[in-house]
């Protein structure tokens, strides 16, 4: 076999530039770039084989290890899982700052691959700058860290050794099953020493994606559930998605009349106008979807974890429903005691939609109770939309109402003015605070997969960061980060990116002068709001509630060289959308925005950790209602 000499970073990388995954016959390079912040541990190795000229890959500059790896999540899910962008960082402090996005990747079930520098495998000039040290073992370091939050880690201490795991890294980032944060430790040293490689190492790859069917038993049981069930149930999630099931998931619902309600990640398959289509549900859900599932005797899930904002902590549903949960993840799929379906969404709806049909032309009719069932739908969406049209009219809230609150648009007449405003086929992108839920229940998507909300890790300060990765996805698309003040300043470094590649994005930013959805969850559990409010520490009290910070988020923007504006009327802010439209650089509009003008919860419950003990009568009382909640609660 012939072999190429090459260093261990020279290798991995041509090995990167011929990835490609192929689904239903069609192939595409799995890889065309690479985001890095250049430091001690990888500016020499992986940058001397990265450099202009030897390498095919792009590679993009990041301002915060973070914030690129939460672009590249964006990224990996803006093309369902079929492209990646890997992340390299410098040693000690930059690979750290992956961590975050790693648990970020994996919880959302979206590849990650993560080059994490390290320290010196040989251990001669032991300890190095930015090298963390254990008394009772030297060859643990920070990159240790990343274990729990990927699918997969190596630390590669021999230049051959990065055959094997590069071969394994692959597996797991185009698996549909097993996917997620995948790192690879990287000691400098190694990066830089050289190896008799075999040429085969380096061949094009296709990593070919398979749709599993369902096992026909099982499907035979979902398909007899379904047409017994008079009141039938399905939740989307962004498993749908990933499947490429948007037309047959459709073609599915008109066929059989089934309402559905939408996870974060599932919203967008279809559109928010559909008549079947109930918004949100759980915690974040609307009337429509949270009533119908209270009352519902099969629930088909679909595609999605059902985590406690789905369930309502478990609350959500009737004892006596019964559960199917479709899932290419076994872990998912045996959830609140489903009928597991371990197997493809898109194959099993077009299976399923076969043998429903075969069921009916043999005689075997769906429930005639649905016809009034399909009424009372109906009759909840109507509802629920009148709701919707006062929401998003809404003005200020009442002084009397909530004392606190400052001048400024109300937080769902913004949304409500960016919903008529902004260009149906544009994505916008979410993932903290009170957004989020706001956004699940009232946004109405028009177009597909322009809906981004990471909500699985609801992590802060993915926001922009999220936005770049998205529109360098779809550079011809307009892409809108929906972000709370708190967030933007915990994390918006790669604004500076998009305007370094000139990719367009556009903030508008929600300035209600701090962390007003936590300060919600403390005083909705009887505590006094503390620490929420960007305020200036009050001399007399000594506490943090005197005068808000003013801050000028549009001055800031615009020092980086962003086009923008401050508005606090809706004049103003439809102005500012309009020209923002008009812009060829990134866009940050700061919206001056009332607190307590977010959307509260429907129908549903959440469970948090009331204290036991506690001086507060109010703290006492939240957790006398949560032990009373409790024994009505499934175990599993």
């Amino acid at each position: 076999m012939k072999r190429i000499r090459m260093t261990m970073a020279q290798a991995l990388v041509k090995f990167l530039e011929n990835q490609y995954v192929s689904l239903d016959g069609h192939e595409e390079k799995f890889i065309e770039g690479i985001y890095s912040i250049f430091g001690h541990g990888c500016c020499l190795g992986l940058g001397e084989a990265l450099r202009p000229g030897k390498s095919l890959l792009t590679v993009y500059q990041g301002h915060n290890e973070q914030g690129m790896a939460n672009a590249a999540i964006a990224y990996a899910k803006e093309h369902n899982r079929r492209k990646i962008l890997p992340c390299l960082s410098s040693i000690g402090p930059g690979a750290c700052n992956m961590l975050t996005a790693a648990a970020t990747a994996t919880i959302n079930r979206l590849p990650l691959l993560l080059l994490a520098a390290d320290a010196f495998a040989c251990r001669q000039p032991d300890p190095v700058l930015q090298q963390l040290e254990h008394s009772h073992s030297p060859s643990i370091s920070v990159n240790d860290a990343f274990r729990p939050l990927c699918k997969f880690f190596d630390t590669i201490t021999r230049p051959e050794q990065i055959i094997s795991s590069a071969m394994h890294a692959m597996r797991v980032l185009s698996s549909m099953a097993d996917t997620g944060a995948v790192c690879l430790s990287l000691p400098q040293d190694v990066q830089g020493e050289a190896y008799d490689y075999p040429e085969d190492f380096f061949m094009k790859r296709v990593h070919e994606i398979q749709r599993v069917a369902p096992l026909p038993a099982q499907l035979s049981r979902l398909a007899q559930a379904i047409s017994q069930s008079s009141r039938p149930l399905i939740i989307a999630g962004g498993g749908l998605r990933y499947s490429e099931a948007h037309a047959v998931f459709q073609a599915f619902i008109d066929e059989f009349s089934i309402p559905f309600a939408e996870t974060q990640s599932g919203k967008g398959l279809v559109s928010g106008y559909h008549p079947l289509n109930l918004g949100g549900i759980g915690v974040t859900g609307t009337l429509a979807a949270n009533t119908v599932a209270a009352k519902a005797d099969f629930v088909l899930a679909i595609g999605t974890r059902l985590n406690d904002f789905v369930t309502a902590s478990k609350s959500l549903f009737s004892p006596s429903v019964k559960m199917a949960a479709l899932n290419i993840c076994s872990l998912d799929a045996i959830k609140n005691n489903a009928l597991p379906i371990i197997a493809d969404a898109r194959l099993t709806l077009e299976t399923l939609t076969l043998g429903l049909n075969l069921r009916q032309q043999a005689g075997t009719r769906t429930n005639p109770a649905r016809a009034s069932y399909h009424r009372e739908v109906a009759a909840l969406q109507k509802t629920w939309q009148a709701e919707v049209t006062r929401l998003y009219a809404a003005s200020n809230v009442p002084p009397a109402e909530a004392p606190e609150k400052r001048d400024g648009l109300s937080q769902t007449r913004v949304l409500g003015i960016l919903q008529d405003s902004l260009p149906p086929e544009a994505i916008i992108v979410a993932a903290s605070g009170s957004l989020p839920g706001d956004l699940q229940r009232l946004w109405k998507t028009r177009s597909q997969n322009t809906y981004h909300v990471e909500y699985g890790f609801s992590c802060m300060g993915y926001e922009v960061s999220g936005a770049f990765g998205a529109k360098l996805a779809h550079p011809g698309k307009e892409v809108y980060a929906f972000v709370g003040d708190g967030a933007y300043v915990l994390l918006h470094s790669e604004l500076l990116t998009s305007l370094q590649e000139r990719l367009k994005i556009n903030i508008i930013l929600f300035d209600n002068s701090g962390f007003q959805c936590i300060d919600n969850l403390q005083k909705a559990q009887g505590l006094e709001s503390y620490a929420c409010q960007f305020q200036y520490r009050n001399s007399a009290s000594g506490t943090l509630t005197g005068k808000d910070i003013p801050i000028n988020f549009a001055m800031q923007a615009a020092g980086y060289g962003c086009q923008t504006w401050q508005v606090d009327s809706e004049d103003q802010l439809a102005l500012a959308l309009k020209e923002a439209k008009k812009s060829e650089v990134s866009t940050l509009i700061d919206i001056k925005v009332s607190r307590k003008t977010m959307t509260a919860g429907y129908a549903s419950w959440w469970r948090v950790g009331s204290p036991e003990i506690s001086d507060s009568h109010a703290v006492g009382q939240a957790y006398q209602e949560l032990q009373a909640k409790i024994p009505t609660l499934p175990d599993f």
